[in-house]
């Protein structure tokens, strides 16, 4: 089953790749690892973790977050 949606535009998007598109990648920057998430157009959050195990897990969990809200936020306007 496809997870692309609908806007309420008609224009169609895959929340999960939008979600992948609004992290960075994680960088080492002195002793921690960081990324960063836009949550919304003005909403950027830093994150930083002394593992990059971590910082990679918690990355992943954030963007299934983020893809969930999207998915949750489309369907709220096409209804």
């Amino acid at each position: 089953m496809s997870n692309i949606v609908e806007t309420k535009l008609g224009a169609l998007m895959d929340p999960a790749r939008v979600a992948r598109g609004s992290a960075s990648g994680i960088a080492k920057k002195g002793a921690f690892y960081v990324f960063s998430i836009r949550v919304a157009e003005d909403d950027v959050r830093e994150y930083s973790f002394t593992d990059r195990r971590r910082a990679e897990h918690m990355r992943a969990v954030l963007i299934s977050h983020l893809e969930a809200k999207i998915k949750g936020e489309v369907r709220k306007k096409v209804s």
